[in-house]
């Protein structure tokens, strides 16, 4: 590990599906503590970009590092950088067949090498922690969506990773479910986690990040903080995508 400031730094990252261009020489740094949102359309390369950062997607050419790890083909790298960035995805990747406290102690007893007690008392300090302790015993099929994205946080949490990547975490939710998994972000990010999120919670950007992006055709177009992304946009592709969804 080389010693740096930034928690990501991303250097001419290029992704291809075959022929198609998905990543174009993606510059992208997010500090220490920072809270980034990713914003675009619908195929711009914001999934992408945020699963090049723990390696579920391989680039072809570029630099990615994690807290100070490069992240290539080094298996050894890519454990510990997995240990250093939780991950949530949209659609939640629970297990059905355990409970929810077995899908929070589990991973640490697998990967981490954890005693089955404490991995247990982990689980459940982050079950209380996202507020969902009540439901430790039940199994994810019987929780509402928003209950089981936040057992999907909790879990990430047991890891104790210095970041926390989210990727669309409330697209899959119904908007009544959306507030409370949220609430559960913002109050990460209160407490200092740095995060990145993909998302097109246009509210929880202004409410939570430092800084928000705008992706478009696998390019970076456009990166400020909310008070300047929100009132001045530099490029008029940032003021179509945002008059759409404010409208």
């Amino acid at each position: 590990m080389t010693p740096q400031s930034n928690a990501i730094e991303v250097r001419a990252l290029n992704k291809f599906y075959g022929e198609f261009h998905a990543l174009k020489s993606i510059g992208f740094q997010v500090e220490q503590g920072e809270r980034v949102v990713i914003c675009g359309p619908s195929g711009s390369g914001k999934s992408t970009l945020i699963r090049c950062l723990n390696r579920l997607e391989i680039h072809q050419s570029g630099f990615v590092s994690v807290q100070g790890i490069e992240l290539g083909d080094d298996l050894r790298n890519l454990d510990a950088v997995r240990r250093e960035a939780g991950m949530v995805f949209q659609h939640f990747n629970l297990f059905p067949h355990i409970t929810v406290l077995q899908n929070c102690s589990l991973p640490q007893t697998l990967s981490r090498g954890t005693k089955r007690n404490d991995a247990e008392t982990k689980a459940r300090e982050m079950l209380s922690r996202v507020h969902i302790l009540d439901q430790a015993d039940k199994f994810p099929g019987q929780l509402s969506g928003g209950q089981q994205q936040r057992v999907a946080i909790a879990r990430a949490l047991c890891m104790e990773p210095k970041i926390m990547l989210f990727d669309e975490p409330t697209s899959a939710l119904d908007p009544e479910m959306i507030r409370e998994v949220l609430e559960t972000m913002i109050d990460l990010a209160t407490g200092g986690m740095t995060m990145v999120v993909v998302t097109h919670e246009m509210g929880f950007a202004r409410e939570v990040a430092d800084r928000v992006v705008y992706m478009e055709a696998g390019e970076i177009v456009e990166s400020a903080p909310p008070a300047t992304f929100f009132k001045t946009q530099k490029d008029q592709r940032t003021k179509r995508f945002l008059s759409r969804i404010l409208s």
